[in-house]
């Protein structure tokens, strides 16, 4: 008991320290004083429900998903039938009532189309994606399946929860809560941000960029009257371009998506001084990208997105370094906006706000304030509890919590974790766990003693014994909140978060720490009888 040796001394004390002053940033900003800008600044991150915040919920518009896998299957079964040797004539082809239907030229490429299109049918995970029936021998129709469209709308919401995360996280925000709910509804709350209006445009944008062909055929009257040439499309003007309130046709296919984009920067063209977009295409984007500038130059083509068209120039020259330049009447805000929507990626499903709501700050310093005095009037009574139960072993125990509760703050500061008010509830909880480590001890010790064992046999048995039960304690309870980290969210990952991290403290301070002070006393005064 009484060999404690140096090195461990040293190491139980720069660790305890070093997460007490991990904690001091978090302490002097709670009391309203300035942190020295020289120092590092870790500290904690405060939830929606302490620090204000916008809570949104979008929901998507699964719809648009089908009509996308309408679109891709018609482009690949023309590139399929055009590829093929020998090439396989097909009609025009029908993408009505959510099917996509086509004649073959001749019946005797039944057997060969039929062997093109199956690859194409089959999903991942052996899931069928299409069903493909053939009408009066040279009619093929293509019909989505159920769990093809259930399994697309999944990939869409994977895809656009992780693309929403992407763009909060561009705007600086610290720790927000991003999580589906149901089929196709997205939460995300974002702490710290009293207006949502910026989250919500940026967030509502869709952000599908395409580069299409102007078609030059299409009578403007027709187009203005919304009557689109066949294999054509038209699409508005944005606001704020030079022909705002104008529509243009468009070829509905052989056009460039934004899919292939690896980056995106806003800036100012310095020969127009106008706001602009810059952006760089990968070597399969910039392949295609050139391709298209270089069968079609002296040729216009029209720079949409989220069907509007921003500008339509003329393509003087082929464009093959891999980046393009994108203006439109940008403002600097806006310029930049796209660009993080750019970055992030296109959104492979339109979303909608369809709840809105915003938790004030005033709100959140209640719930701190409450919270703190909850667990201020809790330590009191404990700390009164346990010196009036165990004497000096009590003081140590009340050292112990105190450091408990620096080493809490200091390591979620250091790990840049988010408290939230269930996670002042986890505080509490583990100021109990704390003490209960030992009052075990001190119990032990006292039963030690009255068996007739000598103090420093005592303390050891009691420190010995008691570890076994706070160890299998504390590793059921650690078990219990990985699940709740794991499988919950938002409040309640907070507070498993602190919970996990509370019972590495306490148990950290309630044996080796207590121990080494109970240890140094011990041999300093080497007493005949405690008081436990």
């Amino acid at each position: 008991m009484l060999d404690f040796p140096l090195w461990k001394k040293i190491m139980l004390w720069v660790v305890t320290l070093t997460a007490v002053i991990m904690a001091l940033p978090s302490l002097f900003g709670a009391g309203g004083v300035d942190w020295p800008d020289a120092l590092p600044e870790p500290s904690v991150n405060l939830g929606l429900d302490l620090a204000g915040g916008s809570h949104l919920l979008l929901e998507a518009e699964a719809d648009e998903v089908a009509a996308q896998r309408l679109q891709n299957m018609e482009e690949a079964v023309r590139q399929a039938m055009r590829n093929a040797e020998p090439r396989i004539r097909i009609g025009d082809i029908s993408t009505s009532e959510g099917k996509l239907s086509f004649m073959l030229n001749e019946a005797s490429d039944i057997d060969r189309a039929r062997g093109l299109l199956e690859p194409m049918m089959q999903g991942q995970d052996l899931v069928r994606e299409w069903d493909l029936s053939v009408i009066d021998g040279q009619r093929m129709v293509l019909t989505p399946t159920q769990s093809g469209i259930e399994t697309a709308v999944n990939d869409a919401m994977e895809s656009a929860t992780e693309v929403v995360r992407r763009r909060i996280d561009e705007l600086g925000t610290r720790e927000p809560t991003i999580i589906r709910q149901g089929d196709t509804r997205i939460v995300v709350q974002v702490p710290g941000l009293d207006d949502p209006e910026a989250l919500k445009e940026l967030l509502g944008q869709t952000a599908q960029l395409e580069f299409k062909l102007v078609d030059q055929n299409a009578l403007p009257s027709n187009v203005q009257a919304g009557i689109a040439p066949p294999g054509s499309q038209i699409f508005p003007y944005a606001d704020g371009t030079d022909f705002e309130g104008q529509s243009i046709a468009v070829r509905r296919l052989g056009g460039i998506r934004g899919d292939r984009l690896t980056g995106a920067q806003a800036g100012v063209d310095p020969q127009t001084n106008e706001n602009v977009v810059t952006i760089q295409f990968d070597v399969q984007g910039g392949t295609r990208f050139c391709s298209l500038t270089q069968q079609n130059v002296n040729k216009p083509f029209a720079i949409i997105l989220d069907e509007e068209v921003l500008s339509a120039p003329n393509i003087n020259e082929p464009i093959c370094g891999g980046s393009a330049q994108i203006s439109g009447s940008f403002t600097a805000d806006s310029s930049n906006n796209l660009a993080i929507s750019l970055r992030s990626g296109a959104l492979p499903v339109p979303l909608t706000v369809i709840e809105e709501r915003t938790v004030s700050a005033e709100l959140g310093a209640d719930s701190i304030q409450r919270g703190l005095l909850a667990m201020l009037i809790g330590s009191i009574a404990v700390i009164v509890l346990m010196i009036a139960t165990y004497g000096r072993f009590g003081v140590y125990a009340t050292i112990a919590l105190v450091f408990n509760v620096l080493m809490l703050l200091g390591i979620m500061a250091f790990a840049n974790s988010t408290l939230t008010l269930p996670g002042i509830a986890g505080f509490v909880l583990t100021i109990g766990a704390a003490v209960d480590a030992n009052v075990l001890i001190n119990e032990r010790i006292r039963e030690e003693r009255k068996r007739g064992r000598r103090v420093i046999a005592a303390v050891e048995n009691g420190y010995k014994e008691a570890s076994r039960a706070i160890y299998d304690a504390n590793i059921t309870n650690f078990i219990s909140a990985c699940l709740l980290g794991f499988f919950g969210s938002g409040p309640i990952r907070g507070f498993a978060v602190v919970l996990i991290i509370g019972l590495f403290t306490s148990v950290f301070t309630a044996l080796p720490l207590t121990r080494m002070w109970v240890a140094g006393w011990l041999r300093k005064n080497r007493p005949n009888d405690i008081n436990v």
